[in-house]
C-alpha cells in the first residue's frame, strides 16, 4: 500500500480555483496555531509558491520560528533548523566527510549530509554566522545544490531557507552581503501584535489545549501551483510598471525620485524584477484572478525590494529607512504609469 508521502509524488492537477482553495487551507489551518500576523503568513506563502527564500526580520518572541516549524508540519515538508552563532564553520551546514568501517574491517570515507539537505531550513539568526560559513548558503540558495570536495551534490526538491535576523541586537553580529541578501525572494518585516493579539496568544500558549496542525498540501501541489502561477498573463503597461519600478530605484537613471538620488548608493538588481513580476502573478491568483493588476505590484513591492536597496552613509546619518524609499519609488513609478 502506496504511503501518504509517495501518493503526493504523482502529478497533481492545479486550477485557479483549486490554487485559491489550498492557499486558504494553509492560512486557516496556520491561524489556529499563530496569532494575528495574516500580511506575513500571506507573503510567505507567496515567496514559498514562487520557490524563493525569505529573509523574517523582527525582535525575539514575535513567532518567526513558530511560522516556519508549522509552515513544515501544513505542508508536510522535510524540515530542518540550524542556530547560526560565531564558531559554526560551513561544513556543519552543508556536511562533511567522515571515516566509516564496514563489516570486514576496511575503512573509507563517507559523505554525512548537513542540514541543508532538507526541504525547509530555518537558518536561525543568519546575521550571527561569520560571512565564511554564510557564504555556504549562496550555492545553496542560488543553484539548490552544495560542492563539498570535488563534488556537487543536488539539494532535494523543493528548497526553501527561511532565515530570520534580530534588527536591535547588532553587537557580535555580521551584516549579510549584497550578493547574498539578493538572493532572498522577500525580506518580511515581522510586526508587533496588538493588544487584542497579545492577550490571544496568552491564553493559546498558558492554557492546556495542544493544538496539532495537520498537513494540507504536499511536494506535488506545490509544484503545481508554482507551474500554474507562471503562467498568469502579464500585460505589456504593466510589465512596463515592473521596470519603472526598478529602475526607479537606480539613481543614475531618469526616473528615479529625489530620495534615490540622494540617499541610495545601489539599486535593486534583476533579480529584483524576477521576484516583483512572480509575486504579483501568484498574488493575482490568489485574489482569483488570473490577470496581474498594477496594485499587485504596488503590494509586493516592499518586500521584493526593501533589502535590494543599498543606502549611503547620508541616509544612515538621517535616518531615513529603505522602506521610506521604497514607498517613493513606488509613488514615483505609479504616477508616471498613469494615463495623460
Amino acid at each position: 500500500m502506496a504511503t501518504a508521502r509517495e501518493e503526493q509524488k504523482a502529478p497533481a492537477e492545479i486550477t485557479p480555483e483549486r490554487f485559491s482553495e489550498i492557499t486558504l487551507a494553509i492560512e486557516a489551518e496556520l491561524s489556529r496555531f499563530m496569532v494575528g500576523q495574516a500580511d506575513l503568513i500571506r507573503l510567505t506563502l507567496i515567496a514559498l509558491i514562487g520557490g524563493g527564500h525569505v529573509l523574517l526580520e523582527g525582535v525575539p518572541g514575535l513567532g518567526k520560528t513558530v511560522l516556519v516549524r508549522s509552515l513544515a508540519s501544513v505542508l508536510d515538508l522535510d524540515f530542518a533548523r540550524v542556530q547560526f552563532t560565531p564558531d559554526l564553520m560551513p561544513a556543519d551546514i552543508t556536511g562533511t566527510h567522515i571515516v566509516t568501517e564496514d563489516d570486514g574491517g576496511h575503512r573509507r570515507f563517507e559523505f554525512q549530509p548537513g542540514p541543508l539537505f532538507t526541504n525547509l531550513l530555518l537558518a536561525d539568526e543568519i546575521n550571527r554566522a561569520t560571512p565564511k560559513t554564510q557564504s555556504a548558503l549562496l550555492e545553496a540558495m542560488g543553484e539548490r545544490q552544495v560542492t563539498v570536495g570535488d563534488r556537487t551534490r543536488k539539494l532535494a526538491e523543493p528548497f526553501f531557507v527561511l532565515a530570520t535576523q534580530n534588527p536591535i541586537e547588532l553587537e557580535g553580529t555580521y551584516p549579510l552581503p549584497e550578493a547574498q541578501l539578493d538572493r532572498f525572494f522577500f525580506k518580511l518585516l515581522v510586526p508587533f501584535p496588538d493588544a487584542a493579539e497579545l492577550a490571544e496568544i496568552a491564553k493559546r500558549t498558558t492554557g492546556s489545549t495542544t493544538i496539532e496542525l495537520s498537513p494540507v498540501a504536499g511536494r506535488s501541489e506545490l509544484a503545481a501551483m508554482r507551474e500554474l502561477s507562471r503562467e498568469v498573463p502579464i500585460a505589456s503597461h504593466v510589465m512596463d510598471l515592473a521596470v519603472a519600478l526598478i529602475l526607479a530605484t537606480h539613481p543614475d537613471k531618469a526616473g528615479a525620485p529625489d530620495e534615490v538620488k540622494r540617499y541610495v548608493r545601489w539599486g535593486a538588481s534583476p533579480r529584483g524584477l524576477q521576484s516583483l513580476v512572480l509575486a504579483a502573478r501568484i498574488r493575482a491568483l490568489l485574489d482569483g484572478r488570473f490577470n496581474v493588476a498594477l496594485e499587485d505590484l504596488s503590494a509586493v513591492a516592499p518586500a521584493a525590494l526593501r533589502h535590494r536597496i543599498f543606502l549611503n552613509f547620508e541616509a544612515d546619518a538621517a535616518g531615513v529607512a529603505s522602506d521610506a524609499v521604497v514607498q517613493a519609488v513606488i509613488s514615483a513609478a505609479t504616477e508616471g504609469a498613469k494615463p495623460r
